[in-house]
């Protein structure tokens, strides 16, 4: 079993003990997703050290939190949408007036744009329902995938995904969580996996892109399929 597929469970198993906790647990344990996410986005994307693009993505997903927590029951969505508007004519502004050799300036507009969206995107988990079931099953598609199992390669993230469908009906969740979380679960984890030679990238984007990328999906699955 691969170590990042371990802490990525981990990392569930945090979400889904804050969820239980209330929302104001679960935005720590999301910021926390979210700061891990910003940095591994930037080291896949073979831009390191980036510290100030990496602060600049957290920090939109901090905003995105905080908004949705002082948003009421109906402006949640809004707050996440304002937020990433907001910084990404941030983003396009500092971007534009930097003083480099422009390919340099459009890769890292691209890179800082694309890890805004992304580190945003996990706030999805605050307005989701069902959040512990779907933590759980990104944990299961995550580390049946990473499994040593015999036969062919595919068969760890068939399985993964199966088991993430099953665990969602097994607690009464909507039909589409597990398959939407488990989805996630797995293009996250074979994004991560593009610079496979980089450790400091498995133990950054291997652990947050799986849980980032299912966090959309999730809350797809719980507001507007269920």
């Amino acid at each position: 079993m691969k170590s990042p597929a371990l802490i990525t469970a981990g990392a569930a198993a945090l979400l889904a003990g804050g969820a239980a906790l209330g929302q104001v647990a679960l935005a720590l344990v999301v910021a926390l997703l979210q700061l891990l996410t910003a940095a591994g986005w930037f080291r896949l994307n073979g831009m390191w050290p980036a510290r100030q693009g990496i602060l600049l993505a957290a920090l939109a997903g901090f905003t995105a939190d905080a908004a949705v927590l002082l948003a009421d029951s109906d402006g949640g969505v809004a707050a996440v949408v304002g937020t990433l508007g907001g910084f990404f004519l941030l983003v396009l502004v500092l971007q534009t007036f930097r003083p480099s050799d422009p390919k340099e300036r459009f890769y890292a507009l691209t890179v800082l744009g694309s890890a805004t969206v992304v580190t945003v995107l996990c706030t999805a988990l605050l307005l989701a329902d069902w959040v512990p079931a779907a933590v759980g099953a990104v944990a299961l598609a995550t580390l049946l995938a990473a499994a040593p199992l015999p036969g062919p390669k595919q068969l760890g993230p068939v399985l993964g995904l199966a088991a993430a469908v099953a665990l969602g009906l097994l607690v009464g969740a909507p039909v589409a969580l597990g398959a939407l979380a488990g989805l996630g679960a797995l293009v996250g984890r074979r994004v991560a996996a593009y610079d496979f030679p980089s450790r400091f990238v498995h133990m950054t984007a291997g652990v947050a892109l799986p849980l980032a990328v299912a966090a959309p999906l999730v809350w797809i699955a719980t507001e507007l399929l269920a």
